[in-house]
């Protein structure tokens, strides 16, 4: 097959990679929700080799995610796991370090409420959440191509920027860490597991 290609996947990597080398630098295995096309699965699994990378997604972006793998197969980098948050339970038992990119905007509220509470479950105690894309912070927009693209996603019927104030509500067992301004007018959010 022709493997799937995101051109923001190509874009945003790099700078991406330049925060998870810091925030999962004591991490083991990490967890990929919504993998997508695959090529941030096998770019991080190259350039973070201290870490076992497990994929996820829907099934039907499986093929997609393979063909990636199968081009550049690493010892630390996993098929893809069958996952949707709501419809499925988390899929690696052990993990500690979950990332996303450019899911939690396509999710229904709660939809992302409820993948908040699933990661801090599955998390152990100092485990860290990376949380990548576009957000609203005390409800504004950081541009007027974010407020445009927010409406535009909710017009298509999905659920939108959430609140970053609205993100730290939902969750009573991880803090925001970090707030790495991206380019493009995104954030990378670091959360870690607070002690009990």
């Amino acid at each position: 097959m022709t493997k799937p290609f995101s051109q923001a996947c190509e874009n945003n990597r790099r700078p991406i990679l330049s925060v998870l080398k810091q925030a999962f630098c004591n991490s083991q295995a990490v967890l990929e929700i919504g993998s997508g096309t695959g090529q941030h699965a096998v770019f991080f699994a190259k350039y973070l080799p201290h870490l076992q990378w497990y994929s996820s997604d829907q099934e039907q972006y499986h093929e997609g995610i393979q063909a990636w793998i199968d081009e550049s197969p690493a010892p630390n980098l996993h098929a893809p796991q069958v996952f949707k948050v709501g419809e499925h339970e988390f899929p690696v038992g052990e993990c500690d370090g979950v990332f996303t990119a450019n899911t939690t905007h396509i999710m229904q509220p709660e939809e992302a409420r409820l993948m908040m509470k699933l990661v801090e479950e599955a998390l152990p105690e100092g485990g860290v959440f990376c949380q990548y894309g576009p957000f609203i912070e005390n409800g504004r927009f950081n541009s007027q191509s974010n407020y445009d693209f927010h409406h535009k996603l909710q017009a298509q019927g999905y659920g939108g920027y959430q609140d970053i104030e609205t993100l730290k509500a939902w969750t009573t067992k991880m803090r925001l860490k970090h707030k790495h301004i991206m380019p493009a007018n995104n954030l990378l959010l670091e959360w870690i597991k607070a002690p009990r």
